[in-house]
């Protein structure tokens, strides 16, 4: 088996999360009802740091996939992750290298509620 195969399949991972984190284009993005209650200010400003996100690491990304980070807002620790799925939402998609059967999905939340 090719061992950069797996590398080559997160690396494609990667951009397609990237690409939606950045530009919430390609999916759907959730936020809780905690953190709506906190106002569209406090929102816009988690939904920034988010898209500006770019700290990943090893310890925090070991499968190179992109799809999970921590955000500071207001003094609050925020959790968002993506998870792929077919294009109906309904299941997990069969390959989340390929955006022709894949779509994203992005959850927002503090850290305390996850």
């Amino acid at each position: 088996m090719d061992e950069s195969a797996p590398n080559k399949r997160a690396g494609a991972i990667a951009a397609l999360n990237d690409r939606f984190r950045t530009r919430f284009i390609g999916g759907s993005v959730l936020i809780t009802s905690g953190l709506q209650a906190l106002g569209p200010e406090f929102v816009a400003e988690a939904l920034a740091k988010v898209r500006a996100f770019n700290g990943f690491t090893r310890d925090n990304d070991p499968y190179g996939e992109h799809d999970f980070g921590t955000v500071m807002v207001q003094g609050r620790k925020l959790f968002w992750k993506i998870d792929c799925y077919d294009p109906s939402m309904r299941y997990g998609s069969e390959d989340p290298s390929d955006p022709e059967i894949t779509r994203q999905h992005d959850g927002e939340d503090a850290a305390r509620d996850f």
